[in-house]
């Protein structure tokens, strides 16, 4: 519980048994559900967050929006943050973003890597992708985001109910943030985090998910 608000930590995982530990290490003390998403891990995943005293919940079917839609079904919390298992996002840092979130009075808050202070945290190819990326979606969407594929964000449980939330890979990260600017009901802010390198091996496919994301935004914007 954090002023009045509990909190839901969300981590959707796939062999992760490295990032994970360091990343529930690093949780505050005021959390009050952790929930790991083990979206069909080959290593020891689960078992290292469920000795943790996380949350565990095995989702089968691989794909990133996948997973955090069957961790966001799982939660019960006022407030969800979310973050990677792979030690990459501030996970010591809640309190600062929640500040921030409680200040701006808002119900979404991205967390942005821009600047990203540590140069081995990005590759230029990554950090040039994730431009291209971010001036579509503001451009396609008339709403300023410098970080669409950021995967850190505080919100409110509650809006939920008014997304329409339908990607099941990596475009559900962009996905989240169209719903929340273009619904006029949920306020969106926007700030800048800390970045890490990862722990771990890549998932990240910077070619191919690149251009389905833009596809994606395309068709979100003109389809759907």
């Amino acid at each position: 519980m954090y002023k009045g608000q509990s909190i839901a930590v969300i981590i959707p995982c796939l062999n992760e048994e490295q990032g994970v530990e360091k990343v529930l290490r690093s949780l505050p003390e005021f959390v009050d559900e952790i929930i790991v998403v083990d979206n069909a891990s080959t290593d020891r995943t689960s078992d290292v967050a469920a000795s943790l005293g996380a949350k565990v919940i095995r989702e089968d079917v691989r794909g990133y929006g996948r997973s955090y839609k069957r961790g966001f079904a799982g939660a019960t919390a006022d407030l969800i943050i979310t973050l990677d298992g792979d030690h990459s996002y501030p996970a010591d840092a809640l309190s600062y973003l929640i500040e921030a979130f409680l200040h701006l009075d808002v119900d979404f808050l991205n967390a942005s890597r821009f600047p990203v202070r540590d140069r081995r945290a990005m590759s230029f190819k990554n950090k040039f992708g994730n431009l291209v990326l971010s001036i579509a979606f503001s451009a396609l969407f008339f709403r300023w985001v410098r970080d669409s594929q950021s995967g850190m964000w505080v919100f409110r449980r509650a809006i939920l109910e008014d997304m329409k939330l339908e990607s099941d890979g990596m475009a559900f990260s962009e996905e989240i943030k169209i719903e929340a600017v273009r619904n006029r009901k949920i306020r969106f802010g926007e700030i800048s985090i800390q970045y890490s390198s990862r722990l771990g091996e890549t998932k990240l496919n910077a070619w191919r998910d690149g251009f389905r994301n833009l596809s994606f935004l395309a068709k979100k914007r003109f389809f759907r």
